[in-house]
């Protein structure tokens, strides 16, 4: 158990550093922001399965949070590629 959690965490972590540079260095492009947006989803989900401890409850509990995150995700992605007339 304590290993998965240092997986997960390493994971975070390389995601979070990949986020940062991204946005440090100016790559910024469409498709960087479409991956940026996958990753943030990933690093949410990683989250409420092991963090917020969600992962051995139903299916029913998990999919609150989840939702909760693909909606906000959503927003922010529409916010970005709608100025830009690639939706």
């Amino acid at each position: 158990m304590k290993k998965t959690f240092e997986v997960v965490l390493s994971v975070l972590i390389l995601l979070s550093i990949f986020a940062y540079l991204v946005g440090y260095l100016k790559l910024v492009s469409s498709s960087l922001v479409a991956v940026l947006l996958v990753s943030t989803f990933l690093k949410g989900q990683l989250v409420i399965d092991y963090f917020m401890g969600l992962k051995e409850v139903k299916f029913k509990y998990r999919i609150i949070p989840t939702l909760w995150l693909s909606v906000v995700l959503s927003l922010v992605a529409v916010a970005y590629y709608l100025p830009l007339g690639k939706l």
